[in-house]
């Protein structure tokens, strides 16, 4: 009953965001709130694997260049609805998750996350030599002006990203307070322990590997159409990765509303300073703010917020 609400209360927020950003009549907004939506989800995914589980996945560019080309791969074979790319593109980076899991997961600590990085380096090169998805010369994807219900497409856009956003908060929420969170828990906690205690710990992984990529897939699916231009660099690109893990640790790893409000901080940052100062400037911004944040709150927003509450609460 209590995930029924809370879904009932993202699906409300998302709804006045929407309306919000409307009512500002700048096109611009939408532009900019795509990317702050998207780098939530994005966040949200790497740290169903990253926090709840301990794994720290650096291939994060690669699930979410897997779903963008997915979607390229099909508007080339057979146009679909963005609503359908987005679920093909979740079946893709999904399994892909899962296999990587399957041949990865055996590893541990520092060896795992070198093995996710190969992972983007393999699916990267891979598609620079296919030409069908346009290969190292990208890819044009025309977009149409309007849609029917919306209006301006980058508006349809925004709806659908602020969709995906609500339905990853609410896997996260559910996750984090169900057997399956507690399971997760137990191999970041300790490992050795919970095999010993006779928790599936290999297959609680490959779960976690096959949502965490579903969703990272299902964020980068509409991006060819929000970019108009898709190549290899910008579906694979350093921010992705960099960003898909500074964002839960800004904002705490272990709840769901930790990514939520480091995704909000950081890529707002990032936005003002595209406009105000260059793109150039925003890994300086992530790589800034994760010093401060290892210096005063190791934990994240969310674990500054606890353990400044804490001492009150005895």
């Amino acid at each position: 009953m209590r995930n029924f609400v809370f879904l009932l209360v993202c699906v409300a927020v998302a709804i006045v965001v929407f309306f919000a950003a409307r009512m500002l009549h700048n096109d611009y907004i939408f532009f900019a709130g795509y990317t702050v939506l998207q780098f939530i989800v994005l966040a949200t995914a790497w740290n169903i694997l990253g926090g709840y589980t301990g794994y720290v996945n650096f291939g994060s560019a690669a699930f979410f260049a897997m779903g963008a080309y997915a979607t390229v791969f099909f508007h080339k074979l057979y146009p679909q609805p963005i609503p359908v790319l987005i679920v093909i593109g979740g079946i893709v980076s999904g399994i892909v998750g899962f296999g990587m899991g399957y041949l990865t997961l055996r590893l541990r600590g520092a060896f795992f996350a070198i093995a996710t990085l190969a992972l983007a380096v393999v699916l990267q090169t891979f598609v620079v030599n296919w030409d069908y998805v346009g290969g190292s010369r990208g890819a044009y994807i025309i977009r149409p002006n309007e849609n029917a219900l919306v209006g301006p497409y980058i508006q349809y856009l925004f709806v659908l990203m602020l969709a995906l956003v609500v339905i990853a908060l609410v896997c996260a929420r559910v996750i984090e307070r169900s057997q399956l969170g507690y399971g997760f828990a137990t191999i970041r906690d300790d490992e050795l322990a919970a095999e010993a205690c006779g928790v599936p710990t290999l297959r609680l992984k490959l779960i976690a590997t096959t949502l965490s990529g579903a969703l990272m897939g299902m964020a980068g699916a509409p991006f060819p159409y929000y970019i108009g231009y898709l190549q290899p660099s910008s579906a694979f690109g350093l921010e992705y990765a960099v960003n898909s893990i500074a964002m839960p640790m800004i904002g705490g790893t272990t709840s769901w509303v930790g990514p939520l409000i480091g995704a909000i901080l950081l890529g707002s940052l990032q936005q003002i300073a595209t406009v105000t100062i260059s793109s150039a400037v925003n890994l300086l911004i992530v790589g800034l703010l994760l010093i401060a944040f290892v210096i005063v709150a190791p934990n994240g927003i969310v674990g500054l917020v606890q353990d400044t509450l804490r001492p009150r609460a005895k």
